[in-house]
């Protein structure tokens, strides 16, 4: 019996530190990002292209480079997900450290130089689930963990988004969302039948300071992705009076 407790706690102890050890080798960044970006085929093959192009520009822009360089610990962890169907979620770039600008310009070339899937439905609870798994189960540890989703339309297949936030606040996983609009159909995806940016901010957003930042053109998607990524990397949160412009320009404000 003896030689038996004795086995167990050496296995115990082996398991211990197996764990500990795991644990410190964990990344330590300022954050954890998660770029999930909405491929459903309700946005055109070159207006796809041209989305992940915002991000490629947004990711080697001097702001994102100097937000990241200017955390405490200087380097964030980032991927890049392109997801649609219920069971449609693809890193086109996975996990990266960004510490530096070439850091962010081989990340950039990765995201574009990956191949464009497509799926049909937009099911934006399975993709902050899956988001909420990357980050569960990286190699990283960050100071934040935050989910920058975006999306075409409201959620029309999938896990319900109510279950969805959940899990994202029981991680204690920030949700943002950039919601990409038009009212005229032929041109950046069809017209939606519903207030898309009121809906993501009633529906899809979780967690403090989380924020929600539309865009309706190309060039509104290519600001709202810069801006939006240096708040997120940064740490901040738009003030007061940029929430107000973006009622405003939402159609949130009363």
């Amino acid at each position: 019996m003896r030689r038996i407790s004795a086995t167990l706690a050496a296995c115990a102890a082996a398991l211990t530190l197996s764990g500990a050890s795991a644990a410190q080798e964990l990344i330590e960044v300022d954050l954890e990002l998660v770029l999930a970006v909405d491929i459903s085929y309700s946005v055109d093959e070159e207006e796809a292209r041209r989305q992940r192009e915002g991000y490629v520009t947004a990711l080697a822009h001097p702001d994102v480079i100097g937000a990241i360089e200017g955390g405490p610990l200087g380097r964030v962890a980032v991927t890049y997900v392109e997801w649609a169907d219920a069971g449609f979620q693809r890193a086109a770039a996975d996990w990266t450290v960004i510490a530096s600008e070439a850091d962010a310009l081989a990340f950039a070339a990765a995201v574009a130089d990956a191949p464009l899937e497509r799926g049909h439905y937009t099911a934006i609870g399975a993709a902050i689930a899956d988001a909420v798994r990357r980050i569960e189960t990286n190699q990283y540890t960050g100071y934040r963990r935050i989910i920058d989703i975006s999306g075409d339309g409201p959620q029309n297949q999938g896990l319900p988004l109510a279950e969805a936030r959940t899990m994202a606040d029981d991680a204690r996983i920030i949700v943002n969302g950039l919601p990409v609009m038009s009212d005229r159909p032929g041109r950046w995806i069809r017209p939606v039948e519903v207030n898309l940016d009121a809906y993501f901010n009633d529906n899809v957003i979780t967690g403090p300071g989380a924020f929600v930042h539309p865009a309706r053109t190309t060039e509104e998607f290519r600001a709202a992705i810069l801006r939006k990524m240096t708040l997120e990397i940064a740490g901040a949160a738009p003030g007061l009076g940029e929430l107000n412009v973006l009622a405003v320009q939402s159609g949130l404000a009363p």
